[in-house]
């Protein structure tokens, strides 16, 4: 039987039944299930004998953590000073699965949400598997605002541009050329159907559900790329494939549970941290396929866009404040501190809720902290015998 080498965190609240069709999908096309460990991310209120079930159901590696059992595990390994670094009830607890991960002996983690679908025709994990392991030639593209629009391929055809995305990088224009890569150390999927939007962009097309009525389909896609080496790029942690050594990089950013109401920038400035590390260690983030079939449920477009305003002047500045910092780091976790330095001791007063980016730096600074303490439980030596 193979040992379990990958995490899969799942963030879920409803439709953790999706997870039957990945693993059906895995066993269609042949990726051996013993690899994987499922941690459903979970709350009190749900049914997580249901969840741990159905993985026992589908023959699969598994937990389950609603928020309880969260805090048992933080005090099981005497890190329960550093659980505010997880915030409550938000898409951010993806970050549990970080800790879990670098806690065990996984050498990859996937990302995947419990309103999207892998697609039949692709080996979802497969490809993602292939895509880290990528060497070879691939369309490199940059742009005049150094941001790539993942939407760009198509964009002539629905004019769409990814939550995230600066409103100031906006009507970019764009270059592309072939490169060579290796080292490749994510791997994201996009999607399909709905595509992932922010509330403004939304409502600029039509929609009060939260949904956008143009949508996208595998014909938008031309094929795979990366962002050139000084160009920022979304990244959604809906479909994602990484390794283990990013972790310390890729801290999912604590949103919806602070006194200024900022959210829905949990993955987005996680990427950007990402790509700054990416660029600065000679690293590749591989951006096309597998793609995803995103289903996402209608809500209310002004509740997302409540949950998004108070942060969408500092998402515009972001990637400014910490484009320069790190640069002689040589490490994922020296670059990291050095950008989270940077927020928690800057002067950001002359932006809406600039004093969120000095809490975001203090945040930063605990997620090492954290890491090194599960670095350090990892590699004690067992006590000896009496």
């Amino acid at each position: 039987m193979t040992s379990p080498d990958i995490c899969v965190v799942v963030p879920t609240i409803r439709e953790y039944e999706c997870m039957r069709a990945y693993f059906e999908n895995a066993r269609t096309h042949g990726f051996d299930l013993d690899r994987l460990h499922v941690v459903l991310v979970t709350e009190d209120f749900c049914d997580t004998d249901a969840m741990a079930e159905m993985l026992a159901e589908e023959g699969v590696s598994g937990e389950v953590f609603d928020g309880s059992r969260r805090e048992e595990w933080y005090d099981e390994r005497g890190i329960a000073e550093y659980d505010h670094v997880v915030p409550a009830a938000s898409h951010a607890e993806t970050s549990f699965g970080l800790l879990y991960l670098w806690a065990n002996d996984f050498e990859y983690g996937f990302f995947i949400d419990d309103d999207t679908l892998p697609h039949d025709d692709a080996d979802f994990f497969g490809q993602h598997m292939r895509n880290l392991d990528y060497e070879g030639e691939i369309e490199e593209v940059s742009s005049d605002e150094q941001w790539v629009n993942v939407l760009y391929q198509n964009y002539d055809e629905h004019g769409l541009y990814p939550r995230g995305y600066p409103y100031s990088a906006m009507d970019e224009t764009v270059d592309t050329d072939t490169t060579e890569i290796s080292d490749v150390v994510a791997s994201q999927g996009l999607w399909t159907n709905v595509p992932d939007l922010d509330a403004v962009r939304i409502l600029m097309d039509g929609d009060l559900q939260g949904q956008a009525q143009t949508r996208t389909t595998a014909d938008d896609y031309a094929g795979d790329f990366v962002a050139a080496r000084g160009n920022y790029l979304t990244v959604c942690s809906m479909n994602l494939a990484f390794r283990r050594e990013i972790v310390p990089a890729f801290y999912q950013l604590p949103m919806d549970e602070n006194r200024w109401d900022v959210g829905r920038f949990d993955d987005i400035w996680s990427g950007v941290f990402l790509k700054r590390a990416c660029d600065l260690l000679g690293k590749r983030i591989y951006n096309g396929g597998p793609l995803c079939e995103h289903n996402k449920a209608p809500r209310s477009t002004f509740d997302d866009l409540n949950n998004e305003v108070p942060g969408l002047e500092l998402n515009e500045h972001l990637w400014e404040v910490i484009d320069d910092a790190g640069a002689d780091a040589d490490s994922y976790a020296a670059v990291f501190e050095a950008m989270a330095t940077e927020l928690a001791e800057g002067d950001f007063e002359a932006y809406n809720n600039g004093a969120f980016f000095n809490y975001v730096g203090e945040y930063m600074l605990d997620w090492l902290a954290a890491l090194d303490e599960l670095r350090t439980l990892r590699t004690a030596p067992a006590p000896a015998d009496d």
